[in-house]
Order: structure tokens, then C-alpha cells, then sequence
């Protein structure tokens, strides 16, 4: 009777089936990067996150086959990750969404669902990027805060202003005020600014810090 009990909560599964069950989630996780990079919109980007929705998916797809139907393993795993801490924390609404959609897509697939998770993963994937699209094509300009310090308390006018006219639809100088060490010399411009394309927010930024005068940015995003 005790052995019928065990045998009915484990779980059988062939290392071709494994195999499987991984690349099922490795395609899913590709195709959620890759959205994410496609739909992104914010003005922290980072490599890194997307690496990771990768990687997350195949390691959720694997949790659930070391897991399969055990309750032991189950209720061990639920111990062994207690004592992890995660500190980082996630400020975009977006990230924590695709966190949600890989974990999602791996659970499918380490759970043997390849077809739930692939149609699954691509119905949710083309709402997405229709949801980003006509997020975009919205008349409301999301609205920046963009703090420049320049050294020598010099503005390079021509510059600025130029990369401004590239990237912006609207600018304007709110305020103006000294910063750093009296001998530094350095003072902070305030613009706000609407962007004519937020996803080239990362580019604008990189162009504002090849500037030879410009000591720091800040790049402040208002979500209202």
C-alpha cells in the first residue's frame, strides 16, 4: 500500500523528453527577449534583463521537472529557495510583466504542454506588441526631465540643441542653477522635453553624454 502511495506521486520522464521540454522553453524564452527588446520603451534598457527572461524560462521549465507531480520535492524546493534574497529591485511595470510571461511560458513547457505553451506564448506575444504599437501611435507625448551639468559653467548651445531638434518634438529650459564646489565652476540646466520616438530615449541619452562639455545627465521619466 506504501509503495503504490510513493509511486503514484512520482513523476516519469526520459531525458529525450527533458531535452525537449528545455528547447520548447529555450524558443519561447528567445521569442520573449526578443519581444521585449522590440516593445521596450522606458529609459533604463539593460542586456542583461534580456539574457535573463531567457534563461528564466528554461530554469522554470526545469524547476517543474525535477518537481513533476512529488510533493516532497515540491515542499524541498519551497525551502531550498527561501533562503535566497533577492535585493534588485524592478521598477517598470513592463519588467515585472515579462517576469510573469516567461515564468508562465516555462511552466508550460517544463510541464510537457509544448502546444499550450508555443500558441500559448504567441497569442500573448502579438497582444503585446499590438498593445505597444498603438501605445505609440497615441497622440499623448510621455514627458522628460532632463538635468545636465556642464563644466566650466559653459552651455554648448549648438550641440545641445541640435541633438534636441534630432531626438525631441518639444523642449524648453525650466531652470537653471549652480552646483558642485565653488571652484568647480559647474552649473545645472533643467529641460523638459517630449520625445519624438521613446524608444531612441537610450540613444538620446548617449548623445547628450558624447558632448564634450556635459559633466553628468539625469534622465528623470514622468509616468502620469
Amino acid at each position: 500500500m506504501e509503495s503504490d502511495f510513493q509511486n503514484f506521486f512520482q513523476f516519469a520522464l526520459s531525458p529525450e523528453d527533458a531535452l525537449v521540454n528545455l528547447i520548447a522553453a529555450l524558443l519561447c524564452g528567445i521569442f520573449i527577449a526578443i519581444l521585449y527588446r522590440t516593445t521596450y520603451s522606458g529609459i533604463s534598457y539593460s542586456g542583461n534583463y534580456v539574457v535573463s527572461l531567457v534563461m528564466l524560462t528554461m530554469i522554470t521549465a526545469l524547476v517543474i521537472m525535477v518537481i513533476g507531480n512529488n510533493l516532497a520535492r515540491a515542499f524541498g524546493l519551497v525551502g531550498a529557495m527561501s533562503i535566497i534574497r533577492f535585493r534588485t529591485a524592478v521598477k517598470d511595470t513592463q519588467d515585472i510583466m515579462f517576469i510573469f510571461f516567461a515564468l508562465a511560458a516555462g511552466l508550460a513547457s517544463g510541464a510537457g504542454m509544448h502546444l499550450i505553451s508555443g500558441v500559448g506564448t504567441l497569442f500573448i506575444g502579438l497582444v503585446i506588441f499590438v498593445a505597444s504599437v498603438l501605445n505609440e501611435a497615441t497622440p499623448a507625448k510621455k514627458e522628460y526631465l532632463v538635468q545636465l551639468v556642464y563644466k566650466n559653467a559653459v552651455e554648448p548651445e549648438k550641440e545641445l540643441f541640435r541633438v534636441f531638434r534630432k531626438y525631441c518634438s518639444k523642449y524648453k529650459l525650466v531652470n537653471i542653477k549652480s552646483v558642485g564646489e565653488p571652484g568647480e565652476n559647474l552649473k545645472e540646466y533643467a529641460y523638459y522635453i517630449v520625445l519624438k520616438h521613446q524608444r531612441r530615449s537610450g540613444v538620446f541619452s548617449e548623445k547628450l553624454n558624447e558632448l564634450p562639455q556635459v559633466h553628468s545627465i539625469n534622465v528623470f521619466f514622468d509616468e502620469a
